[in-house]
């Protein structure tokens, strides 16, 4: 179950208390830049997370300008629509109401879900690409799910060259493992990745579990495993990691 804390209370409480009940997630972006974006990122993180658990979502965007250019940017880094969220006075009977913001005034109700800031953005105020074309908006996304979504995140060249390095290996060996036979995630594995992004939608961790599956040793873990872990994973990161599938010769 996907506990997440409360940014007004600092307690941990389940993003979904009722079984199958719905949960409204509501993105709220002041402005539309880098920091506006993660802030659409999280949302969609946490909307990810609570449909691989089967809990049902309704997704807003509340944004009192500049929806359009929100809405191109979080598609170049692989978010998920959300709905127009001018009017959420009337709900459709939600069991849990979580508002995604930078400040606590955007939550009337509900539980807060802060998201730190980006500090020193690129140049482009929306959807920087990384550096040289290394991997593009992808890398960005990478990069901004590497740090604990409170803290403030640095989308500097060094911070973008990083995510695009990794991004671009992983991609390669992802392509690599799915020319061997499928073999299943192993049990303790899909265990610590639950466990991380159930535990206050912890990503980084995450992605230090797929750090852990890219470095074990080839008699512990075969290369089928490996694959279907990174697959199952990229259902929440949304990285697009089997993108090169097909394409080794």
């Amino acid at each position: 179950m996907l506990r997440i804390t409360d940014d007004r209370t600092g307690e941990p409480v389940e993003a979904a208390p009722v079984r199958r009940g719905l949960t409204r997630v509501e993105a709220h972006a002041p402005g539309c830049d880098a920091g506006a974006l993660r802030v659409l990122l999280v949302a969609d993180l946490l909307v990810r997370a609570l449909e691989l658990g089967g809990t049902p979502v309704w997704a807003l965007l509340n944004a009192e300008r500049q929806r359009a250019e929100l809405r191109a940017g979080a598609a170049a880094l692989g978010m998920r629509p959300l709905e127009d969220g001018h009017d959420t006075t009337t709900g459709l009977g939600e069991a849990q109401i979580v508002h995604v913001a930078q400040e606590a005034a955007a939550a009337p109700d509900g539980v807060l879900v802060r998201v730190g800031p980006v500090v020193s953005p690129p140049r482009a105020p929306t959807v920087p690409e990384g550096r040289g074309g290394v991997a593009g908006p992808a890398a960005v996304r990478l990069a901004l799910l590497s740090v604990p979504r409170a803290a403030p995140v640095r989308l500097d060249d060094a911070a973008l060259d990083a995510a695009g390095e990794t991004l671009a290996r992983w991609r390669r060996a992802v392509a690599g493992w799915a020319r061997r036979p499928s073999r299943p995630i192993p049990d303790e594995v899909r265990a610590r990745l639950r466990a991380a992004w159930e535990d206050d939608l912890d990503i980084p961790a995450v992605l230090g579990v797929l750090r852990g599956v890219e470095e074990a040793a080839p008699e512990d873990l075969p290369e089928g495993a490996r694959f279907e872990t990174y697959v199952y994973a990229d259902r929440l990161l949304g990285l697009d990691l089997a993108r090169d599938v097909g394409s080794l010769t």
